[in-house]
């Protein structure tokens, strides 16, 4: 078939012609990114939005007897409570991971990393959102927590989207594959 081809003088195709049209991975990975940091986004603002509606100035709700229950306490530091004084560089911090997510997410080819980058876009615009609009003013707003399991500090859903994507981030670190979908091995 070559032979007739070559005498007849079919003319060959360059190779991004000939090659068939590979769907476009990234636009897939940052939609991917964009939905579950919507997601997260959502479901911390609709529940501090209940918190702050039905449960600030009331009685705790116990969910599982000693072990796990819902308090609205309104959060201005960071992590546990630490850093109160600190609330705007909080909120600059927040506004950076934003920033670099985003300007990630243009490299990104990996559905994983872009699983984790969503929770933590999600995460840090849910308590960013907080630092904004919450009282007492703008870049100064206390966060809402309301997830209080016993021994432990009082967190969001915001909280826990940071720290699920920032574990998977670890992971993914560690097993060698990177945001633009290549595998390392160090």
């Amino acid at each position: 078939m070559a032979e007739v081809e070559r005498t007849i003088g079919t003319p060959d195709l360059d190779d991004e012609a000939a090659a068939p049209a590979e769907p476009p991975r990234g636009r897939r990975r940052v939609m991917a990114l964009f939905v579950v940091a919507m997601l997260a986004y959502l479901l911390d603002l609709g529940t501090k939005m209940l918190v702050v509606a039905r449960l600030e100035h009331h009685e705790p709700i116990q969910v599982i007897g000693d072990w796990l229950r819902f308090v609205a306490v309104r959060n201005p530091g960071a992590a546990f409570g630490m850093g109160e004084a600190f609330t705007v560089i909080f909120t600059c911090i927040a506004a950076a991971v934003i920033v670099v997510i985003i300007r990630l997410a243009r490299k990104l080819y990996s559905l994983p990393w872009a699983i984790a980058l969503g929770l933590l876009l999600g995460g840090a615009l849910g308590n960013l959102t907080d630092r904004i609009f919450r009282s007492p003013g703008v870049f100064e707003g206390a966060v809402v927590d309301f997830i209080a399991p016993a021994h432990f500090a009082v967190f969001n859903l915001a909280d826990s989207a940071i720290v699920c994507g920032g574990f998977l981030i670890v992971i993914l670190s560690f097993r060698g594959l990177d945001p633009d979908g290549s595998v390392h091995k160090d």
